[in-house]
């Protein structure tokens, strides 16, 4: 099989190998337009701080603003959560107790959920056939997403609803996740829907669009702010969060990259993110550098999922990572402008990486496939549509 081959000779062919067919790959599939790759459009409607606000001077970008609890009703964040499978209904239990807690807030916290119908729970005998309601209903009765996120109770204050436009009605923060595709068709409603002049974003959507024509990766919270327009501003954020751990409230890091050309509005995100026992998040500009990390440390985690399979060890598996993330550095400053080093120091750079490699889905599946391709005694050349059906096994 040529890419285990390669991972045998030359990590770093093997890095470069798959990140030039994950671009090859998915290029084909992209429906975003290209856009010169910026954090943001320079027309941002973000109004200028208000009066009863203070920011002290001279303060470092991950030292708290001071934010006067003193609110106008026109202050007040309105929270709309675009998604609610897995990472949406875990960053849910956040954004919740967020809301209830800080004073800038509006306790509800919105969750546009796709609807669909499920199937409820039953504590008789397995011959009784099982109840079907709404998950909308589900989830605002009984507070738990019984479907993509079991088991785990979500804040009262966040409400499901299944109309989108509904969901974001005058809502001053936009939580993008949910899988890139479906973006394009939902935001004619979200920009009709969204407070005019005071709206903003935040992707958690790992993964990189692509333009037909140049072929060459765009950023999903720039395309999210070109699809909204009239000077819409997204960032994102990025680290080494799995879902399930975020939920049950184990204690670990993020990284929120924005700059909405406001200290104060990026604070006031930052602190909606943040939990200081559990979800610790720091802020950084370099929106680029996180949202493209997010992408490459699952290209990176193949690597690491075939040495699992093949065996190679502990020490194989550390070489990947240091090559891994060097080749990542190195995607992200030839095809983003304004990368900074830094960056890649944070969770969403080294860490994001780490935990990717170690119990991320795509090594999990990678590490399968090895063991599979060892089994059936294949040879170093392989068919690709009996590769695609194994993949599809697997990942099914």
């Amino acid at each position: 099989m040529i890419i285990m081959t390669l991972l045998l000779r030359d990590l770093n062919t093997i890095i470069r190998t798959i990140l030039i067919l994950f671009i090859l790959i998915d290029a084909s599939n992209s429906q975003v337009s290209f856009s010169k790759c910026l954090n943001c459009p320079s027309s941002s409607k973000i109004p200028t701080p208000s009066p009863h606000f203070t920011i002290r001077a001279g303060r470092s970008i991950n030292e708290p603003a001071l934010i006067d609890e003193t609110m106008r009703e026109d202050d007040i964040e309105q929270i709309c959560i675009i998604g609610s499978g897995n990472w949406g209904s875990a960053i849910a239990t956040i954004l919740g107790r967020s809301a209830a807690r800080l004073p800038f807030c509006n306790d509800e916290v919105r969750m546009w959920v796709f609807e669909e119908e499920v199937s409820l729970p039953s504590e008789e005998s397995n011959d009784v056939p099982a109840k079907k309601a709404n998950l909308s209903d589900v989830i605002n009765s009984r507070h738990e997403n019984i479907k993509y996120l079991p088991g785990v109770k979500l804040p009262t204050n966040v409400k499901a609803i299944p109309d989108l436009k509904e969901a974001c009605l005058n809502a001053t923060l936009l939580v993008f996740v949910l899988p890139h595709q479906f973006l394009p068709k939902l935001m004619p409603i979200i920009r009709a829907s969204v407070h005019p002049s005071r709206c903003r974003g935040v992707s958690l959507i790992k993964g990189l669009g692509f333009d037909k024509r140049t072929k060459l990766p765009v950023l999903i919270s720039q395309s999210i702010s070109i699809g909204i327009g009239g000077g819409f501003c997204c960032g994102a954020l990025m680290g080494a969060n799995v879902a399930n751990e975020v939920a049950m409230g184990r204690m670990c890091e993020s990284t929120l990259a924005c700059d909405y050309g406001n200290d104060e509005v990026n604070e006031r995100t930052r602190q909606i993110f943040d939990e200081r026992l559990n979800f610790r998040v720091a802020r950084i500009g370099d929106v680029a550098g996180a949202e493209a990390c997010g992408a490459l440390k699952n290209v990176i985690a193949l690597g690491a999922g075939f040495i699992d399979g093949l065996k190679l060890g502990g020490n194989t598996k550390a070489a990947l990572l240091r090559v891994g993330l060097l080749e990542m550095a190195k995607f992200c400053k030839i095809f983003f402008e304004g990368v900074e080093s830094g960056t890649f120091m944070e969770s969403c750079g080294m860490a994001d990486l780490i935990t990717t490699c170690y119990g991320g889905r795509n090594r999990k599946c990678a590490e399968v496939f090895a063991k599979l391709r060892l089994q059936d005694g294949s040879s170093d050349t392989f068919d690709p549509e009996e590769c695609n059906r194994l993949w599809s096994k697997i990942e099914n």
